[in-house]
């Protein structure tokens, strides 16, 4: 009796370190990976640059995410939102297009916010004409002068006001070529395509190749404002929240100061 009582014995212990030992070899469960998304942003041309920069900043953080910019003048960008095309944020470098966006119902109020300020400059090549004022535009020995088109382009729409609240407007006219978006302006004068041209001051500050001649009078337009918000139709309407949210947060408005923004 007592023999066989020390056989179950130890069969038990040899089973219980089997056991242990099997329990001990399996693989801890990982957590599951986040499902892939993909979130489409419209912005202004003006915010190309500390935008490339923030996707980049925020997908390091969130690796199932893959951001997609649209970049153009924001004007454009309303009537592609308005006609249906695909977008999870829209970031307007005025608030005139995000507000007519709002009145068709096409944004989600409450993630609707103003966030940048900027300022409209006259620019020319480096080496061209001095310009001390936007009345020094008529002179005689400035023939070109981009800007940017009033229809669909804020920064043209800033500009028509300033030379229609100083009486410039007729004297001008003639002058004037326009462009698609602030880029074009920029890139017309860097290039001498045009003897000068009305820019924002953050795009006149990453270009080596023109000089900052003046800014627009005080006054003379409505302050450029950046309202950023996510779009109704949104596939992805959390991740597209989270990821406006993150354009306030103390390292992304770093980076928008860093390219000479205002964050309100």
């Amino acid at each position: 009796m007592k023999k066989v009582l020390t056989i179950g014995l130890i069969l038990t212990v040899l089973v219980s370190s089997v056991f242990a030992q099997g329990v001990q070899q399996q693989p801890a469960s990982a957590e599951p990976e986040a499902e892939p998304v993909e979130i489409l942003i419209s912005a202004a041309a003006s915010l190309t640059d500390c935008m490339n920069e923030l996707k980049a900043m925020y997908t390091a953080e969130h690796p199932n995410v893959t951001i997609t910019a649209n970049y153009g003048s924001s004007g454009s960008l309303q009537q592609q939102i308005e006609q249906g095309a695909p977008a999870d944020i829209f970031f307007s470098a005025g608030v005139r297009q995000m507000t007519a966006l709002q009145e068709k119902g096409l944004m989600l109020d409450d993630t609707v916010r103003n966030i940048l300020e900027n300022k409209v400059v006259l620019i020319t090549p480096v080496g061209g004409l001095e310009l001390n004022s936007l009345q020094d535009l008529t002179r005689s020995d400035v023939t070109r002068i981009a800007v940017g088109e009033p229809g669909s382009v804020p920064v043209g729409q800033y500009t028509q006001e300033a030379f229609t609240n100083l009486g410039l407007t007729d004297a001008l006219q003639s002058k004037l070529i326009y462009a698609k978006d602030v880029r074009e302006v920029l890139s017309w004068v860097e290039t001498g395509n045009a003897d000068a041209g009305l820019v924002y001051e953050t795009d006149a500050k990453i270009s080596p190749n023109v000089v900052i001649r003046c800014s627009a009078p005080e006054g003379s337009h409505r302050q450029v404002i950046y309202p950023v918000g996510v779009v109704k139709d949104s596939a992805n309407p959390d991740v597209a929240k989270d990821f406006v949210d993150f354009f306030f947060t103390d390292e992304a408005v770093a980076v928008f100061a860093k390219y000479g923004f205002t964050v309100i």
